[in-house]
């Protein structure tokens, strides 16, 4: 390849980015618009600041900008938000997203605190979008630093029997932990989130609860991903390039599971479960205000 055609390439990418980030503030304007517009209709809530849907919109695009040049990330994962495409990234952010859509329509822009004696609709979406965001969090977590840092071969979780690297459903005590730390992280951020925004929190419940059923949904989600895994997705070993496979071939020898569901069909249903799993739990342990 020419140095010409490498460098009409690094321009039409320089080009495409730019006309992202000014689609992007674009769209980050119109809903502080919208978010003026329901500001107005709800009579109570205060309309968001560009200057946070800015930075609301900015940071993912940088965070997956860096994912994308570290190639975690190709073109349909980084549009969207081992290398991530768009289906992968809406299986672990389409629940959250649909649920921070419905929010925003039922209870208009802007945080509320969680208070299910005073906000019960709107205390029940919020955690349910928490545990999804967690759960995502939460296997990531699991699976990337667990894999990286256990000392140990991973167990079967149905059967607690000694598997290789990459099994689908394998665990290790390293990533257990990860995904709680991941699912707490979640939690902390959201709690910052109403501890800065939210201006009438002393007359309301307490919240730091979101710290612990953040942690909790990280460790159920995985719990649960891993479970799935181990009965749901197949994995055997193949034997002529030794390494684990997701898929059958005639020099494989089966591991676990069966050929029913992928990767982001796991993660997607994790997701799911763990957000209307959540909000239920959380209602009969959050303390009243």
């Amino acid at each position: 390849m020419s140095y010409q055609q490498e460098d009409y390439k690094e321009s039409i990418k320089m080009m495409t980015n730019i006309v992202i980030l000014s689609l992007l503030i674009c769209i980050s304007l119109s809903f502080w618009i919208v978010s003026m517009t329901a500001s107005t209709y709800y009579g109570t809530l205060r309309p968001i600041s560009p200057w946070r849907w800015l930075f609301s919109v900015v940071v993912p695009l940088m965070i997956a900008s860096r994912g994308f040049k570290k190639k975690s990330l190709d073109h349909s994962g980084a549009l969207g938000g081992g290398q991530r495409n768009w289906v992968q990234v809406f299986c672990n952010g389409g629940v959250p997203t649909e649920l921070a859509l419905l929010y925003m329509i039922e209870n208009g822009p802007g945080e509320i605190p969680i208070d299910f004696s005073k906000q019960y609709t709107a205390s029940w979406m919020c955690l349910s979008l928490l545990g999804a965001l967690a759960c995502s969090a939460g296997d990531t977590w699991a699976s990337e630093i667990g894999s990286v840092w256990s000392k140990s071969e991973p167990r079967l979780i149905t059967t607690w029997e000694k598997v290789p690297v990459g099994t689908n459903g394998g665990v290790t005590l390293v990533g257990l932990i990860s995904s709680l730390i991941g699912g707490m992280l979640v939690g902390v951020a959201y709690f910052i989130t109403q501890l800065v925004f939210v201006s009438d929190l002393d007359i309301s419940a307490p919240q730091w609860p979101l710290v612990v059923f953040g942690a909790m949904a990280g460790l159920l989600g995985s719990i649960i991903d891993s479970y799935l895994g181990a009965t749901m997705q197949y994995t055997g070993f193949d034997k002529r390039i030794g390494m684990v496979v997701n898929y059958q071939t005639k020099d494989s020898k089966h591991v676990s599971g069966k050929p029913i569901l992928d990767n982001n069909a796991v993660n997607l249903f994790s997701s799911v479960v763990i957000a209307l799993l959540l909000p239920g739990v959380a209602w009969g342990f959050w303390p009243r205000g």
